[in-house]
């Protein structure tokens, strides 16, 4: 049922949504993508703020290509996944190999995630530095993957929200999954039982980078422009981070669910403040997300989903009390009982 109304809703949206509210859904979809992508490494305990430099690759390399070679994005993307792959394999296969885990690997991906970001704007006579990237339109084209109607991208943004959600699934479904949960747990005792830890970190890696890629590409596609500030460096990948353990790392529709709840604050508090009380909004918004995750540590979807099993646990005992009561025949009233005989 609810399956059901999901999919009308999806295409029955771009038909009446305003322009400015599909531009809106359109950005939840992509970032959800992204979300979701982080969060097959997240969840298995392989924190990564390294993210944004997947994403500035994906976004910088195809419209650079496109900017100044006239190469279709048709090419770009899939070169920008594998140069992000790539990175990926340079800088995850020597921090498994030494097995530099925990707060030591966040660190050597948030380095990783400064690095690009400063070679953008170091690189200003290609990329335009910390002044952004213009990318040349043509108006409506395929092979430019450009269109004007915001139509055409939203179709586009929902078939990569489904993929990436179905790549979750395939993985959290897959034997894959206890393997890294138990390399989650203790690499040393995953290994003395045969699991090939170095091959199960590089895979969930090299997907989860390849994903951020492709969603990058896709942004940066749609805006059109591009700064490295908004889709590269530390501030990136650690609002992929925020807004996937907000949402709910450990299930499916968490990181959707936090895409949708921060791009929806982060709109409303620019529009409710505007230009008074610069900084108000981000101070805010910072603010709420600090207190979610205080009080909320399994994000919202997680939250709903430990009320629900709370509600259903404490309904047990009542209805087994209540069955208990029928069949020893013990009513209010008196009359005849369940096994026979007359009550007083």
């Amino acid at each position: 049922m609810f399956l059901a109304a999901g999919i009308v809703v999806l295409i029955a949206l771009p038909l009446v949504a305003p322009t400015y509210f599909l531009h809106l859904v359109i950005q939840i979809l992509i970032w959800a993508f992204i979300y979701t992508a982080w969060s097959l490494m997240g969840r298995f305990g392989f924190v990564s703020f390294g993210h944004g430099a997947f994403m500035g690759i994906g976004a910088y390399v195809p419209a650079l290509l496109w900017g100044y070679w006239d190469v279709t994005p048709w090419l770009g993307i899939p070169l920008s996944v594998m140069a992000s792959v790539l990175l990926a394999v340079i800088v995850g296969y020597p921090c498994f190999r030494r097995k530099v885990v925990g707060h030591y690997f966040a660190l050597v991906t948030l380095a990783l995630s400064q690095v690009v970001l400063l070679s953008l704007i170091a690189a200003r006579d290609i990329t335009g530095g910390s002044l952004g990237f213009t990318q040349k339109t043509v108006g409506h084209s395929w092979y430019a993957l450009q269109f004007p109607e915001k139509g055409y991208f939203y179709a586009i943004a929902v078939l990569l929200w489904l993929a990436g959600l179905w790549v979750w699934l395939w993985i959290d479904r897959g034997i894959g999954r206890e393997a890294l949960e138990a390399i989650s747990e203790d690499e040393d005792a995953a290994a003395a039982v045969g699991i090939d830890v170095m091959r199960e970190k590089m895979r969930v890696t090299v997907i989860s980078a390849a994903l951020t890629a492709l969603g990058g590409a896709i942004y940066g596609q749609y805006v059109m422009y591009l700064n490295p500030e908004t889709v590269s460096g530390i501030s990136v990948s650690l609002q992929i981070v925020f807004a996937a353990i907000l949402g709910g790392v450990y299930s499916l529709f968490g990181p959707s669910v936090g895409s949708l709840l921060t791009l929806s604050l982060t709109e409303g508090l620019r529009v409710w403040f505007g230009t008074n009380f610069i900084g108000a909004a981000n101070t805010i918004y910072g603010i709420l997300l600090v207190l979610c995750v205080i009080f909320m540590p399994q994000g919202v979807v997680g939250t709903l989903q430990l009320i629900r099993l709370r509600r259903r646990s404490q309904a047990k005992p009542a209805a087994a009390q209540d069955g208990v009561t029928a069949q020893d025949g013990v009513t209010a009233k008196g009359g005849v009982t369940a096994k026979g005989g007359v009550t007083t």
